[in-house]
């Protein structure tokens, strides 16, 4: 027995026995012992004892009955509404929790009174710098002033007008700038792309954009129509690129210059209404012009307040630090940014580079984290990487996550225990060390990394669904819920029924088919778009989604499935290829899948980009050797991968003509800046057709 088999059999032993006597009374314990040995070990025994019995955790009670966690309205909809406000069950929705905070210019006063004017924004000059803060009245002064440079420079109350930045203090002080005067925001971002860009520019017709840097106000200079005026600059521009600006009429200022030019002239402010616009979010979809969705100050107040509420005690407040790497151009961000200002909390803005997380992260240390699937996923992957090689740690993580979960499944949540002292530490300090709150939508999480997560972080973890047109939230998951693979109940500001999709067989007596929300969230339409807008919300009132959900027997919603992409194959047999896909996706050797097939073809296929960790280890042990590439062309990783998800397909229950025919796989991941994933990281079907359209014919060729 080598030396490393051995000492984990003994610490195994000693797991086993030494610490279940731990938790046992103290004369069992001693009996256990025995004899002079164990006089000898009393002390040190008694005192583990009465330390473990005064110390230990106490269970938080579930904020609702979790075998019943969403009350069915009367009538045949089975319209299901939230247990976290009284008038849900007469149909009723949370708008404000303040009567005096309904607007995202009244919550950030709110914020700043009780923050007792305590640190708001955040930042740090280098990797090397600590974080420095801008307090609330210094925000709001620059702010103030920098809305009123916009409005001294010709821009109209009510107006239009673009922010095209990373996320950084400046993004907030032109938004609340914005809010003084009524302004309404619209972002622009990177990965639209410039068409779409000077697309939305030419629909909103706005004249002045705010601009991080020299290389996106090049990009708005190559396309942008003659309505846009004014570029105001963060960052200094290049004389080349001033010069530019010139020749084409429009003028530069800089942030600065905005700022004390309000300071100067000081018009009299314009707070908005509830009910006036707060922002156009333009949404990238995978096919088309981007559509602007168009949100009020209610609709977000809405939002946030609902979340706030189904936090419970767990909810942010003044003295909590949220880390900002999320894009603000998008509403998941802005909501989760604007609730922290509604209660005082502060907002750390991360380096602007995503490689350097981890770092920011020990600078900060938040105490609250908005995440995406994709990041904890690469958080899960790293680890099960790290434990490949080591028998030892890989035992030690399997006995922590069951204690962990177990835990988890008592309704405690800690991250003081002997676990997570000897197996978690170095999670903890990965995320700054205080986490104590974490946020996580945009995608499905795969359960597996949730409940890892979730014990892994010691922190309360909560996964939401929601979507640009519901200002962010639909349903969230609640504390003492452990269970994973489904986003909870409905918010307090919407309902949630479910309709019909007969062409997929889902059926709302059967309690699925596609997703329906109506409240006091629910965007006011696609900017200059009545067409979609009709598409999208019913006459009384439902947006219906485009995605699948089930009912869970606990009144959970569970997504399964998109209504979209849907294609008959020549015999007839209805396709949902992003289904088939979230199956394939669990086989341990695909990475990312695009399935395809075509109306005149009788089987479907499929491009596999593998896992290249599980695929190179597998390699290794065959004694196969090459580069990823060289895999890729491998016939016996081609025969691998597809036994593997042919196994995978039929244990999930596919039919014959759902399973793939025939595979190509490819090295390199579909990304957003390959055009292939949105920013979102969804898959661009159209793209991913364009792009793979030789491989998909050779395919075919060969299977006809």
């Amino acid at each position: 027995m080598s030396m490393e088999r051995a000492w984990l059999f003994n610490f195994k032993h000693f797991m086993v026995t030494n610490i279940k006597y731990l938790l046992d009374d103290v004369d069992g314990y001693l009996h256990y012992i025995g004899g002079t040995a164990g006089a000898i070990a009393i002390t040190g025994i008694a005192a583990a004892a009465v330390y473990y019995y005064t110390s230990r955790p106490i269970p938080e009670k579930p904020l609702v009955p979790l075998d019943n966690q969403s009350p069915i309205l009367e009538g045949p909809e089975q319209i299901h509404v939230s247990k976290f406000y009284k008038e849900s069950t007469k149909g009723k929705f949370v708008s404000y929790i303040n009567e005096n905070a309904r607007t995202l210019y009244q919550t950030f006063r709110i914020g700043a009174y009780d923050s007792n004017n305590g640190p708001c924004l955040g930042w740090r000059d280098n990797l090397n710098a600590p974080y420095q803060w801008m307090h609330y009245d210094e925000t709001l002064l620059k702010a103030k002033n920098f809305g009123a440079g916009m409005v001294s420079l010709g821009v109209k109350i009510r107006q239009l007008v673009g922010i095209y930045s990373q996320n950084r203090p400046e993004w907030i002080l032109f938004e609340q700038g914005c809010y003084c005067y009524s302004l309404v925001v619209v972002p622009l971002y990177d990965t639209l792309g410039p068409e779409a860009c000077g697309f939305i520019i030419r629909q909103t017709e706005i004249t002045l954009v705010v601009v991080e840097d020299d290389n996106k106000a090049n990009m708005l200079l190559d396309k942008a129509p003659p309505s846009l005026k004014t570029l105001v600059n963060i960052k200094p521009l290049k004389k080349e690129t001033i010069e530019k600006a010139q020749s084409r009429g429009v003028n530069i200022y800089t942030f600065d210059e905005v700022e004390k030019l309000g300071a100067k002239y000081n018009p009299p402010e314009v707070p908005p209404q509830p009910e006036d616009l707060c922002t156009i979010c333009y949404t990238s979809g995978t096919t088309g012009n981007p559509k602007g969705v168009m949100l009020t100050h209610a609709n977000v107040v809405a939002g946030v307040c609902a979340v706030i509420l189904q936090l419970g005690e767990h909810k942010i407040r003044a003295g909590d630090i949220m880390v900002s790497f999320l894009p603000l151009a998008h509403m998941f961000e802005r909501c989760c940014e604007n609730g922290m200002y509604y209660v005082g909390g502060a907002v750390g803005f991360y380096s602007g580079d995503i490689r350097q997380l981890t770092n920011d992260f020990k600078a900060l240390k938040p105490t609250v984290m908005p995440a995406v699937p994709r990041l904890l996923n690469r958080v899960y992957d790293k680890i099960q990487t790290d434990l490949a090689n080591s028998p030892v740690k890989r035992t030690l993580f399997r006995m922590a996550l069951s204690s962990k979960e177990a835990e988890i499944k008592r309704g405690i949540i800690r991250r003081n225990g002997f676990w997570d002292k000897l197996v978690f530490k170095k999670v903890h300090e990965a995320f700054g060390g205080n986490l104590r709150l974490m946020v996580v939508a945009s995608a499905p999480l795969a359960g597996n990394v949730l409940t890892f997560m979730r014990c892994a972080l010691g922190c309360l973890v909560v996964e939401g669904y929601g979507q640009t047109e519901c200002t962010g939230a639909i349903s969230l998951t609640v504390q003492g819920d452990y269970v994973p693979d489904h986003v909870g109940p409905p918010v307090s500001c919407n309902a949630v029924k479910l309709v019909d999709v007969p062409e997929m067989e889902y059926y709302a007596s059967q309690n699925t088919g596609e997703v329906c929300v109506r409240g006091s969230n629910v965007f006011h339409g696609y900017y200059k778009d009545p067409e979609k807008t009709n598409e999208a919300i019913d006459e009384d009132g439902w947006h219906h989604t485009g995605d699948i959900g089930k009912w869970l027997p606990n009144g959970a919603l569970k997504i399964i499935d998109r209504r979209k992409h849907i294609f008959k194959l020549s015999q007839g047999e209805y396709i949902v290829p992003e289904k088939i896909e979230n199956i394939y996706i669990r086989s341990q050797y695909v990475n990312q899948i695009f399935v395809y097939g075509e109306s005149l073809k009788s089987c479907i296929v499929a491009v596999v980009v593998p896992d290249v960790e599980n695929l190179k280890f597998w390699a290794k042990e065959n004694n196969i050797h090459g580069t990823l590439s060289i895999l890729c062309n491998n016939s016996k990783v081609k025969k691998l991968i597809m036994h593997n998800m042919l196994e995978t397909g039929k244990k999930s229950g596919l039919k014959s003509f759902e399973q793939v025919k025939d595979i190509y796989l490819h090295p390199d991941p579909f990304s957003v800046q390959n055009g292939l994933l949105t920013p979102t990281f969804k898959t661009k079907r159209p793209q991913l057709k364009s792009y793979f359209k030789p491989q998909l014919d050779d395919m075919y060729k060969h299977l006809d």
